[in-house]
């Protein structure tokens, strides 16, 4: 993960529709814009609070957990006001991954799967554009088996079993009372590369249509006929909120992840992603193209 998912100021109530990771973020460069403003450094920060400059740049960095008596001791030595102080103390009171349902797995997750799934646990809006295979969000578990690990990315067995398990039980997101809204762009190589026996392929693709024709679930493909795009180029996913603010890009590649949260990171791929959409064939004919593919994989089984 990179150092220091931090965004700007949102809401009045920092706490209202946010999970943990949000409200550590969103406290996190409230406690730095108010060190800024008292023009003091993290070191002469911590001085006037009574806690060590790592502790200061590690709440600033949305980094671990909080201690909510730090924030207030924080607080009081900017200056904020009581209302202000109130809140952030909330925040940090609110903060810690206590309730989430991957905790029973947390030990065997590497860092970024962990914010991975706090990000997509915690997003109202969610936008994919992928080019290599079926989002996991949307993967049949026959599909997701079948799916070939390269040299450095193997696992024994047991844990192969329990990421694949993982995988599905993320997947309940969608299916919540007040699911995110899900917009995928698809290369039409994803729906053409064979993955698995022909019968895995249709099933997916059968899997796709159905939840396709979900109101939260918009399913888009680019086709071969429109051509090469360099913002098509990469797999990427767009996580976000009520306060666009808060947007986070998740990028990843063979030797690791990146999270992205810098201003012009998020308006690049924001608008790489609506451009995409725009390009891609409708929900309609795309949902025509995929049924066209799981039929060729079904009469090209063998």
């Amino acid at each position: 993960m990179t150092e220091g998912l931090t965004v700007p100021a949102g809401a009045a109530d920092p706490a209202a529709g946010m999970g943990p990771v949000t409200r550590r973020r969103q406290l996190g460069v409230r406690l730095l814009a108010l060190r800024d403003t008292c023009g003091l450094s993290a070191e002469e920060a911590g001085e006037r609070a009574g806690v060590s400059k790592a502790t200061v740049s590690r709440y600033e960095r949305a980094k671990g957990n909080v201690r909510w008596n730090q924030v207030d001791q924080l607080c009081r030595a900017y200056g904020a006001s009581d209302e202000e102080r109130q809140r952030l103390v909330e925040l940090a009171k609110n903060s810690r991954d206590t309730e989430v349902w991957w905790i029973p797995f947390a030990a065997k997750l590497p860092d970024r799967m962990r914010m991975l799934l706090a990000l997509e646990n915690e997003a109202s809006r969610i936008r994919h554009h992928t080019v290599g295979v079926v989002p996991g969000l949307l993967q049949t578990p026959g599909y997701a088996q079948e799916i070939k690990a390269t040299p450095g990315n193997t696992f024994p067995p047991q844990d192969l079993q329990e990421f694949l398990r993982i995988r599905m039980l993320r997947q309940r997101i969608l299916d919540r009372a007040t699911p995110p809204a899900y917009h995928v762009v698809l290369d039409e190589a994803v729906v053409r590369r064979r993955v698995g026996s022909g019968e895995v392929m249709a099933a997916q693709l059968d899997h796709l249509l159905a939840r396709g024709r979900e109101p939260n679930i918009s399913i888009q493909v680019l086709p071969f006929s429109a051509g090469a795009y360099s913002a098509a180029l990469s797999t990427f996913i767009v996580f976000g909120g009520p306060d666009p603010s808060l947007d986070v890009v998740f990028l990843e590649n063979q030797s690791g992840s990146l999270f992205l949260e810098e201003p012009l990171a998020l308006k690049q791929y924001a608008e790489a992603m609506a451009f995409l959409r725009q390009e891609a064939l409708d929900t309609a004919a795309s949902a025509e193209l995929i049924a066209e593919a799981s039929t060729t994989h079904l009469r090209n089984r063998k």
